[in-house]
């Protein structure tokens, strides 16, 4: 008897780690990364895994754990953030996990405070409590903005929310590399819901039948 293939899930800890927290599925994280983000960064060719802990400045402040903290090859910072339940005040806690690799970047001596581009990208299995403008839109991309005129203040702090549950495409409907990661997120159940043509998502389909 032919067994089917153990799904992994996306929204547990084993599986997020699986498919993104592995030097042999990097390509997976990085192929990930550059469909939300290439048309603001460009092509992003490699990236590193950096650690994913990090510590307060005192002992008694709070340490942060990140799921995926990784570096580009031009020097920008990703976090990449799986969140299953509903949490409160989340849109805060994105808030305080930039302020490290912000803070990171700082050095000792002569430095005139260049920063490179911090990026977190929250990826969630809930719809934020804060109604938005458009609320069956499942993406949302926040930046420093002049608030009169509109225009970016700095692109160097970026947030992305991805309201998996708001996403509405039904697999026929699928066109982009992004929207069908997106639908990766959202249909888990079914091996045959998810185009596996390109040498990502066959990855993706080897990871599930080991």
């Amino acid at each position: 008897m032919e067994l089917s293939p153990r799904n992994i899930n996306p929204f547990t800890d084993f599986g997020f780690k699986k498919i993104f927290g592995e030097e042999a599925t990097k390509d997976l994280l990085l192929d990930f990364i550059n469909s939300i983000l290439s048309e603001e960064t460009g092509e992003i060719t490699s990236l590193e895994y950096s650690k994913n802990e990090h510590l307060g400045l005192g002992e008694l402040d709070r340490k942060v754990v990140f799921d995926i903290y990784c570096i580009t090859d031009k020097g920008e910072r990703i976090i990449v953030e799986m969140q299953k339940a509903f949490q409160l005040n989340f849109k805060d806690r994105s808030l305080f996990y930039t302020t490290f690799p912000v803070r990171d970047q700082a050095i000792v001596g002569d430095w005139d405070f260049e920063l490179k581009a911090v990026y977190c990208i929250s990826i969630l299995d809930f719809k934020l409590k804060d109604q938005f403008s458009e609320p069956d839109k499942f993406i949302h991309r926040i930046g420093l903005l002049d608030r009169d005129t509109g225009e970016r203040f700095s692109s160097k702090l970026n947030f992305i929310y991805l309201e998996v549950p708001k996403f509405g495409l039904s697999e026929n409907q699928l066109g982009t590399k992004f929207e069908k990661w997106v639908y990766l997120f959202w249909s888990t159940s079914s091996d045959s819901r998810i185009d596996y043509r390109t040498k990502y998502f066959q990855k993706l389909w080897t990871l599930q039948k080991s």
